[in-house]
């Protein structure tokens, strides 16, 4: 069944961020709509973290606005209800049980214990459960906070290198249920330096370089005539790319 509301959409608008003499995102202009994988991708250095930063309220802009739903992230009263996201899956405190974790999360957003358990059994997690984030794997890191990301079952979701740490089998399964959040109408935005992994995923692509917009079209229309992906995308970048 679809997801019940398609409101959820990111607008960013003539964004711009600064630091001291150095720019790091320079009027960027971008809408990422549901229904859709849409693949975030530049060079190192290009704005991409900077950017989902500014979109989760975690950095303000310069200048410019990144919305959500049409507002801005700190507006939102239960942002977990409406926006999940995964940018740092070792940014946890590894005293904790991935359970408690995700309680604390739960409790913070008035999410029920019940669904803690359900997305825990979501992401594989069920059996260590009771055990300590420290002693993790990056995987099962990972796997974490893409259970975080779902808790509050939103309509918009970001994800900033989630296949990082996982083995064959967890990217096909991180792959399948990006697709299929997509599928569920929902919003999904994906950064990621794989080319391969980004060419089975995504539908759409942005592609900034210098914290500007290179590209902002379909997989088919940016591959085009090229012989991959990777390709296209190293063709669009070449003049972007400040360190090599």
């Amino acid at each position: 069944m679809p997801y019940p509301s398609l409101v959820g959409v990111i607008e960013v608008r003539e964004l711009t961020k600064r630091y001291g003499g150095t720019t790091a995102v320079d009027g960027l202009s971008f809408r990422v709509r549901p229904g859709l994988v849409t693949g975030f991708l530049g060079p190192n250095g290009a704005g991409k973290s900077t950017t989902m930063r500014l979109i989760l309220g975690l950095a303000a802009p310069t200048s410019g606005e990144a919305l959500v739903n049409g507002v801005r992230y700190a507006s939102l009263r239960r942002p977990l209800h409406e926006v999940g996201a995964l940018l740092d899956a070792t940014a946890v405190h590894g005293g904790r049980s991935a359970h408690d974790h995700l309680l604390a999360l739960a409790a913070s957003n008035g999410i029920g214990a019940a669904r803690v358990a359900e997305v825990l059994a979501r992401v594989g997690l069920s059996g260590v459960a009771r055990k300590r984030i420290g002693g993790f794997s990056l995987g099962m890191k990972q796997r974490l906070g893409i259970a975080a990301a779902l808790l509050g079952d939103p309509g918009v979701l970001l994800f900033d290198e989630p296949v990082n740490g996982l083995d064959p089998d967890g990217v096909r399964w991180i792959r399948e249920l990006l697709r299929g959040l997509a599928a569920e109408g929902r919003t999904v935005l994906l950064s990621s330096h794989l080319m391969s992994e980004m060419a089975l995923t995504a539908d759409h692509l942005i592609v900034i370089g210098r914290g500007r917009l290179l590209a902002d079209t379909s997989m088919a229309d940016l591959v085009g005539g090229h012989a991959s992906l990777e390709d296209a995308y190293l063709s669009l970048t070449a003049s972007s790319v400040e360190y090599r």
